[in-house]
């Protein structure tokens, strides 16, 4: 996990967003009283996310076409504006950086001979060609600086060039082919060009202030300073009253910082040179958006599933059109999966014969392809293997709630992963020894141990209460901005704190003794409720509208799932320099569940606990995990019990919460 910024000022330098990039920009000025955010700000806050080095790089970009570039290193030292003359447009790049690949240490931003700057938030699975002993940033910066830089492609138009064919792919079309999580900053020098974007789905974050009135700089940053998040989201946290300040409203006052939404944008910056873009408003510039180049991520970002509503046969079977053909195909390429699954390591009698007849081997074998690839130690933690061994730290945590889809991490991680490695199993609770969570991770140890006795599970039970924590739900409302709900801040508090992975271990002889995991890479279950038909809503939308509703449901939960949860999460879980990891959202699996029928994903006419997430409970089935496999879903909120707390707290009862919809509420300033 890293963090990223950027910020892009000039003297009379306006950034206005294209009309593909409108949406993402406010049409209110925000009033901050002339106060922005300033470069020590974000340098201190990225520094949580990536503890192991911290470093900034300027540009000064002047009009008669010169650029000059300076690295400020750990210190960061300089102004929050142009520091290069006037008329000068600067551009200020930082980066802090948690390594977790690569044989030798990576200091951000990294600077090409050619002048391009990166600042790289994310993991490379597959797209791009990385050596074990390499480093995810290194390499990627070493195939954008293959990119052609002409007009054409920068400017990401359709007519034929002959550099199509004769020079590298486009910036564009390197990014739509990696598979992972990522965010990231990108100057290519040669063009004159910033570039910048996350990740289809959202997986890690990005923020961005577009230029107002007030602060006229275009930023971007992974998380938004507590100190200014704090001050200009008029909030003040515990002791709140719930819609309080009845002349405040949200519609008169924009957020400083929106999520910036998925997708790849552009600025060029080559038109500054000799004033060419430059009228007597000032110098204009466009955030261009541009398209995926990859089809099979524009099938996923689609969400399309071709088997949503059976139809029954004469012989009263279930059945779909053109089945029978995507079935014939599903079963050549099963067997290939099954090749590469066991030439991974994994025996052949974990694959059971009869895999390509059901569709949740088939999940199976996707699951635990995108738990490898994202917790091989030889290539996570290079160099402190033996560390790790001599202290018995666990190299890998799962954030855990002994529900169904942490169980099944657990169990494809103990697959995965050397029985000399002990894994910590993280779980918070606002109500000890008696929220749901801690019961259920408490039964989910002990099957744990059951069906993997040679491993060394270890339950971190980390426990806490909202009236001890006034300054940390200060600075988690912080990391949650700008979300603002209570729900949120009641999910972002359990992650929070479950991410330090700060608490106590029952020990072997009964004694129970303080423990900090140390892992810096957690496995959180994100994505499977909404893949899999986990909300109580989906039960709702099936009852009402059928099999087309909740079809329907579940892909607007996908495709918005970057503004409500992933970035969010991100931020909260980073801050402690972890780095969360998503099995569930990986592209593989993503594609192997939209190519399941609706039908054997979930059949909600059937009882919680049995057809919600139907293929995830064969999944666990097949795990050994027969307890697991009937455990109803609980969201994170009330299974740890805060919302619970919260709602006490701030709404005087359960009930009162209930009658205000407490968990889409605003989080106001009390009058006072």
């Amino acid at each position: 996990m890293c963090g990223i910024a950027l910020v892009l000022s000039g003297d009379c330098l306006v950034v206005v967003p294209s009309t593909a990039a409108a949406a993402a920009a406010s049409g209110t000025p925000f009033s901050d009283e002339g106060k922005g955010v300033s470069v020590g700000e974000l340098k201190e806050t990225l520094r949580r996310r990536g503890p192991d080095s911290l470093g900034c790089h300027r540009l000064h970009l002047y009009a008669d076409g010169t650029i000059v570039g300076a690295t400020d290193g750990v210190d960061c030292d300089g102004g929050d504006g142009v520091g290069g003359g006037v008329g000068a447009t600067e551009l200020c790049f930082i980066g802090a950086t948690l390594q977790l690949r690569g044989a030798e240490p990576v200091s951000q931003p990294l600077v090409a001979q050619s002048g391009s700057v990166l600042v790289y938030n994310g993991e490379i699975y597959g797209g791009i060609n990385i050596a074990n002993d390499q480093n995810d940033t290194q390499s990627l910066l070493s195939s954008l600086e293959s990119c052609c830089c002409c007009d054409l492609h920068v400017a990401d138009r359709d007519e034929a060039s002959p550099c199509r064919e004769s020079v590298g792919k486009s910036v564009p079309q390197i990014l739509s082919t990696i598979k992972g999580p990522w965010a990231l900053i990108y100057w290519q020098a040669d063009s004159k060009t910033l570039w910048f974007g996350r990740d289809a789905f959202g997986r890690r974050s990005l923020l961005v202030h577009w230029p107002t009135p007030d602060d006229s700089r275009f930023i971007l940053s992974s998380v938004s300073p507590p100190s200014f998040s704090r001050n200009n989201s008029a909030t003040e946290v515990n002791g709140l009253e719930a819609g309080a300040d009845p002349d405040f409203s949200d519609h008169t006052k924009v957020s400083y910082w929106e999520e910036l939404p998925c997708g790849i944008y552009s600025i060029h910056l080559k038109d500054l040179d000799n004033n060419a873009a430059c009228t007597k408003e000032g110098c204009v510039v466009e955030v261009r958006k541009h398209d995926w180049t990859d089809s099979s991520l524009h099938t996923l970002i689609q969400w399309e599933r071709k088997s949503t509503v059976p139809t029954v046969t004469v012989d009263g079977l279930i059945s779909a059109m053109g089945s029978v053909d995507k079935g014939n195909h599903h079963l050549s390429s099963c067997f290939r999966e099954a090749e590469d699954s066991t030439s991974n390591g994994f025996e052949k009698r974990d694959l059971p014969s009869d895999i390509c007849l059901s569709p949740a081997h088939r999940v199976l074998v996707a699951l635990r392809e995108s738990v490898m690839l994202r917790t091989n130690v030889n290539i996570l933690y290079q160099g402190d293997l033996n560390k790790l061994k001599e202290a018995e730290l666990a190299p890998i945590a799962i954030l855990f709630s002994g529900g169904l889809d942490s169980m099944i991490l657990a169990a494809l991680l103990d697959q995965c992963l050397d029985s000399k490695w002990t894994i910590d199993l993280l779980n918070v609770s606002f109500d000890g020894q008696l929220a749901p969570d801690r019961v259920s991770s408490l039964a989910g140890l002990k099957e744990l141990q059951r069906i993997s006795p040679l491993r060394r599970w270890r339950l971190v039970e980390i426990d806490s209460n909202l009236a001890n924590l006034k300054e940390e739900s200060e600075h988690v409302m912080s990391l949650i901005y700008p979300s603002n709900t209570y729900m949120d801040l009641n999910i972002g508090i359990a992650l929070w704190l479950a991410a330090s992975g700060d608490g106590w271990v029952n020990g072997q002889d009964g004694d129970r003794y303080k423990h900090k995991s140390t892992s810096r890479v957690l496995l959180v279950g994100s994505g499977a409720d909404e893949q899999c038909a986990g909300y109580g809503r989906h039960r709702t939308k099936y009852r009402v509208g059928g099999w087309v509703s909740l079809d329907e449901e579940m892909r607007l939960d996908v495709q918005r799932i970057w503004k409500r949860n992933m970035g969010r999460d991100d931020r909260c879980i980073s801050d402690h320099g972890k780095e969360a990891r998503f099995p569930f959202l990986d592209e593989s699996v993503i594609r192997t569940l939209l190519e399941i029928p609706l039908w054997d994903i979930a059949k909600l006419d059937e009882p919680v606990g049995k057809g919600d997430k139907k293929i995830l409970r064969e999944v666990a089935k097949l795990l050994g995990l027969q307890e697991a496999a009937f455990l109803p879903k609980r969201a994170i909120q009330f299974g740890s019990r805060i919302a619970r707390e919260s709602n006490r707290k701030n709404f005087g009862s359960n009930r009162a919460a209930n009658l205000a919809s407490a968990g889409s509420v605003e989080v106001h300033k009390r009058n006072h």
